[in-house]
């Protein structure tokens, strides 16, 4: 389940929020083995708290406004961002598409290679065809696609993260060499150089890109934003603080300066 917000017609950007929603569906939620208090305990940890909130305020003031591309649902029924085979490395903490391990390296629900089969036919599947759909229309549209990731992480570690020794600066961008040109990424560096420091790929890396285009569609531009959420909200899972309006400026600002015709150099 997923909600896409249309942009103007002209616009390449793509905001893209696929972990800020705490809703499971009822087949999925019967899977999870936590009780109600640790599952509310679990989603304090796992969700991107208000980074809907965040991309929608930024799209409502951007010059020209951005597609946005939602996750209705929580990761905890399926990540939309994880590859759905081996290729995931997040597959070593039980964290592939379903996830079978919690944030504290518990037992999240039991290994069901038929249940895993259902949630990605149900929901995986679906999510990533029609964002794929959205980005083949931006390419056709304006013969590019800017794909903004927007994220929130933990000030502090959680046991399951792979590369928890890592700097953990106010905002992370994430890259592929394949589909985030320097010109982005010095763009994002600019527009959120206020918010604190940044950091590339720490602790988080990488970026969202459909697999119809990844790895060979350079046309389709992307970037992972990873704030630090003690920079916007209390942590785990509270409210917004004031600082969530510095992050809607930046991203705002990073939106329109990727979307007019010169945010990018010629080919």
């Amino acid at each position: 389940m997923y909600e896409q917000s249309p942009g103007a017609d002209r616009s390449p950007v793509v905001l893209h929020v696929p972990h800020s929603s705490r809703t499971l569906t009822p087949a999925a939620r019967g899977s999870v083995l936590l009780d109600d208090a640790q599952l509310s305990r679990e989603l304090d940890h796992m969700t991107d708290a208000h980074t809907d909130l965040i991309a929608g305020r930024a799209a409502d003031g951007a010059a020209v406004t951005p597609w946005t591309h939602a996750n209705l649902l929580s990761r905890l029924v399926v990540d939309p961002e994880r590859f759905p085979d081996e290729r995931e490395e997040m597959r070593a903490v039980g964290m592939g598409a379903v996830y079978t391990g919690t944030s504290q390296r518990g037992r999240l629900r039991n290994e069901d290679p038929g249940h895993e089969r259902e949630l990605l036919a149900e929901h995986f599947d679906p999510y990533a065809a029609a964002f794929t759909e959205l980005i083949d229309d931006r390419l056709a549209a304006t013969g590019r696609a800017v794909i903004i990731d927007v994220h929130s992480y933990p000030s502090r570690p959680l046991p399951y993260e792979l590369h928890a020794a890592g700097a953990r600066p106010a905002v992370c961008l994430g890259t592929d060499e394949h589909h985030t040109p320097p010109w982005l990424l010095d763009a994002a560096r600019r527009a959120f150089a206020d918010c604190g420091e940044l950091g590339l790929n720490t602790p988080f890396a990488g970026c969202y890109v459909p697999l119809k285009h990844y790895g060979h569609r350079t046309e389709v531009s992307a970037l992972m934003i990873e704030v630090r959420r003690d920079l916007y909200m209390t942590e785990p899972g509270g409210a917004p603080t004031d600082g969530l309006s510095a992050v809607v400026r930046a991203l705002t600002a990073l939106v329109d300066a990727v979307t007019g015709p010169a945010a990018r150099p010629a080919p």
